[in-house]
């Protein structure tokens, strides 16, 4: 994660935490106390929680569980959390994920929270993320969207973290790699 600090004001839905919660499988009463530990005891879907609250959950199950854990919490968001019904290709979906991100928060007037651009090329394109959440998080939404939507003429898509630029670095934005 980056050092962007999150005002107080910046909330996000029950029902995105919800599926990170999800993410974690086997570990979800591990999760839900460290929830609990962070300010947030009881989840509701349509409820809405302090982001700054969810962010230092999210950092601590990262640092007690692992990185490889992340990812998975990750690749589960795209399950649960709001979409735009209306996507039905991956450079559709890679596009909205900002959509999808700001559907999720609320409170950013001033558009402090970052979010997602994708920059399409031919057989694929380059997400840059700017948010506060960790790469590893951001990595698995990537692959899941890649996998959901993944081209009817692809055999796979490949998601890589570019080799500049990194959050967890002290960079502001973490770019992604996806081609097919």
């Amino acid at each position: 994660m980056n050092n962007r600090v999150i005002p107080p004001e910046i909330q996000v839905l029950g029902q995105s935490i919800m599926a990170m919660v999800g993410g974690m499988e086997l570990l979800k009463s591990r999760a839900m106390k460290i929830l609990a530990e962070n300010g947030i005891p009881q989840l509701e879907p349509q409820g809405w929680y302090p982001m700054r609250n969810a962010l230092t959950a999210i950092g601590s199950i990262e640092q007690k569980i692992g990185p490889v854990t992340m990812r998975a919490v990750g690749r589960k968001v795209p399950e649960h959390a709001k979409f735009p019904p209306e996507i039905r290709t991956l450079e559709e979906a890679l596009g909205a994920l900002n959509v999808a991100y700001q559907m999720n928060h609320r409170g950013q007037q001033n558009g402090n929270i970052g979010g997602y651009r994708f920059e399409t090329a031919p057989h694929g394109g380059r997400m840059i993320c700017d948010n506060p959440y960790p790469c590893n998080f951001d990595h698995g939404i990537i692959e899941a969207l890649c996998e959901r939507f993944r081209p009817k003429d692809a055999m796979w898509v490949r998601v890589e973290h570019a080799p500049l630029g990194c959050r967890q670095k002290g960079g502001m934005d973490c770019t992604y790699l996806i081609s097919w």
